[in-house]
């Protein structure tokens, strides 16, 4: 019989974990709201063996987030500058016709062919603009 304050505990679920260490890169620290819930939502569709196959559009991108599709493009590019994200195969019709998503890797993890994880954003450096304090413009 299960105990009665555990009754109701079945797990909390899936989340999406990000690391402390990537939170304090200068990367991530002065990336914009925007490509952070981008990255988050490319995280989200991680299940823990398929970096490097996750699929993702601009159009279910933009769905996600409540915003335009021509609105996730930059983002899309913001996050591979960055060196978070890389697209491992771009979009593409199929054979019938039917276009087919771009796929990426999250670059802090290892993908599924072996490639060890990249970790490029830790490299990045903002521009001088970045850096200056509001008092400073």
């Amino acid at each position: 019989m299960a105990k009665p304050y555990k009754r109701y505990k079945r797990g909390a679920g899936r989340h999406v974990q990000l690391p402390e260490w990537l939170q304090a890169s200068e990367a991530w620290a002065t990336l914009p709201p925007g490509p952070r819930a981008l990255y988050i939502e490319i995280k989200r569709r991680y299940n823990g063996s398929n970096n490097g196959d996750i699929y993702l559009s601009h159009r279910n991108a933009a769905a996600a987030l409540n915003v335009h599709r021509n609105t996730v493009g930059p983002w899309f590019r913001e996050l591979q500058e960055r060196g978070f994200i890389t697209m491992t195969q771009p979009p593409h019709l199929g054979p019938s016709g039917i276009g087919k998503a771009s796929v990426w890797a999250l670059d802090e993890l290892p993908t599924r062919n072996g490639k060890p994880a990249t970790k490029q954003f830790m490299s990045w450096r903002a521009n001088p603009r970045y850096k200056k304090s509001r008092s400073e413009r």
